[in-house]
């Protein structure tokens, strides 16, 4: 995979070196519509051979929420203005930084928490074998996840199921999401391509399909 530390290195120096006057805009609105934070959101999340490192991204929630990690549209924690850094994955684009310095890549299993990634066992550890990356198979397959949850928790609750929003959702995403992401993120790893990282790269950008493991993503 050495064209691929290659390529991440060059290419994120030149989006920063491109880019940095949006990053700038944007840190600024963040500030602007989202007063009493910070404009960058920095997580721990688990990186490659399972090492923890900052994961950086630009704000899109109130300063004080519950702490879930899993989000849901209209999530009363996520406010207007970053609801719409997220549907145009504008909050993703601090993540330049953590590709430049080695911590991600751009295409790779998206960095987990703690308590998701280090719960893997037998094969499904391969993942962690990957650098994290800021697209991927499984990125592009759930790039509407907040929604596709959003949709199950209102049809769990349409049937009568009384229990709290994020109790729900967090169960669609540990049982259903988070296992497929897992099997795609280690095909991935199993039948690493250059070419398929410049496609998905692309589809990420301009937001066509790609086929992968024998399905559309």
């Amino acid at each position: 995979m050495t064209l691929k530390w290659i390529f991440d290195r060059l290419v994120s120096l030149i989006g920063l070196l491109v880019l940095w006057p949006v990053l700038l805009i944007v840190a600024i609105m963040v500030k602007v519509k989202m007063p009493g934070g910070p404009a960058f959101f920095v997580q721990k999340r688990v990186g490659k051979d399972g090492k923890l490192f900052n994961c950086h991204k630009f704000r899109t929630m109130t300063v004080k929420h519950n702490g879930s990690t899993v989000s849901v549209a209209g999530d009363s924690r996520i406010t207007p203005f970053g609801a719409t850094l997220r549907h145009y994955k504008l909050d993703e684009l601090p993540g330049l930084w953590d590709v430049l310095i080695g911590n991600m890549s751009f295409v790779g299993p998206r960095p987990d928490v703690p308590g998701y990634a280090d719960k893997l066992t037998g094969d499904d550890r391969d993942v962690l074998k990957l650098r994290p990356g800021i697209t991927g198979p499984a990125t592009l397959k759930y790039r509407l996840e907040d929604e596709m949850i959003s949709d199950y928790v209102a049809k769990k609750q349409a049937e009568g199921d009384s229990r709290p929003m994020q109790e729900i959702a967090t169960e669609y995403n540990d049982k259903v999401i988070y296992p497929d992401k897992v099997r795609l993120n280690c095909w991935y790893y199993r039948h690493y391509s250059f070419l398929k990282d410049i496609e998905m790269i692309f589809a990420t950008v301009l937001g066509f399909k790609v086929r992968f493991a024998g399905e559309e993503v």
